[in-house]
């Protein structure tokens, strides 16, 4: 045991003496200064603000934006705008819904038409199958009712939400993609 506190005490010694010895350090702080004293920072200089003009409020005779008959007249216009997009949707939800509704609209390809007993009839491919469809079904996940076939393509009458959330018609078309197969 005592042997290993010698060792260890000698370890310590020579430990310490190599830390007292000359280091790198002098030089870096050299670089340093050297480096402060030749380093100027480009500063630009902040542009003057814009100087503020004050205009007088000169809409005295003016509508109040916060009267109450404005408020209620706002509210009433609301209500009439949420009963007819209701009315527009409400017959959509209720219907039973057909087969192609179940695919977006930009998977389904108009491959030919044809006229079957004097009625135009489109024909469309979706995942390798042929369907045939006709004036007021419906096609895509957006409502999309059928009003128009012609040769070359297909009209469809979609119901979709606006960015504020309220039911509007868009149209849509699906165009015959020939050579497709």
């Amino acid at each position: 045991m005592k042997a290993n506190a010698g060792v260890l005490l000698l370890f310590s010694g020579s430990l310490l003496l190599a830390g007292c010895g000359p280091s790198g350090e002098d030089e870096l702080r050299a670089w340093m200064v050297e480096q402060r004293a030749s380093t100027k920072p480009s500063i630009q200089p902040l542009s003057e603000p814009k100087k503020f003009i004050p205009e007088p409020y000169a809409q005295d005779g003016a509508v109040e934006p916060f009267s109450p008959t404005k408020l209620t007249l706002a509210l009433k216009r609301d209500s009439n705008q949420v009963a007819s997009n209701a009315a527009l949707i409400a017959p959509e939800m209720t219907r039973r819904k057909e087969s192609l509704e179940a695919y977006p609209l930009d998977t389904i390809a108009m491959v030919g038409s044809l006229n079957k007993s004097g009625l135009p009839t489109a024909l469309v491919k979706v995942d390798n199958l042929i369907y045939q469809i006709k004036v007021g079904s419906y096609l895509g996940q957006n409502y999309g009712k059928v009003i128009r076939i012609t040769e070359s393509s297909i009209q469809l009458r979609e119901i979709v939400q606006d960015a504020t959330g309220d039911w509007i018609e868009r149209p849509a078309s699906l165009d015959l993609q020939e050579g497709k197969k």
